[in-house]
């Protein structure tokens, strides 16, 4: 079943993160995982939601995600995304 990740982050250091942006599509595709949007332009139709920056994967299940996350080769840049972005809320949903 596929599963849906829903980021929202904030970027603080745009520089940095343009290189995380550059690297990790490759990781992310050796999992099978796919960005569906990532920098889009979005509008909040309902609530008090306030996001900053929204980024929407798709993944094949939840096991590819934590083979993602745990993956050696992603861990430079993840460390590097963590100086560069925080993540203001991070959503997983499953699929149909």
């Amino acid at each position: 079943m596929p599963v849906y990740l829903v980021l929202d982050n904030t970027i603080h250091d745009p520089t940095k993160y343009d290189e995380y942006k550059r690297a990790v599509p490759k990781i992310v595709a050796k999992h099978g995982g796919e960005y569906l949007a990532r920098d889009a332009k979005f509008e909040v139709l309902a609530g008090n939601w306030n996001p900053n920056r929204i980024v929407i994967f798709k993944w094949p299940n939840r096991q590819a995600i934590e083979a993602f996350m745990s993956d050696p080769e992603y861990q430079p840049w993840k460390k590097l995304r963590e100086s560069a972005a925080s993540t203001n809320n991070l959503l997983l949903v499953e699929g149909l």
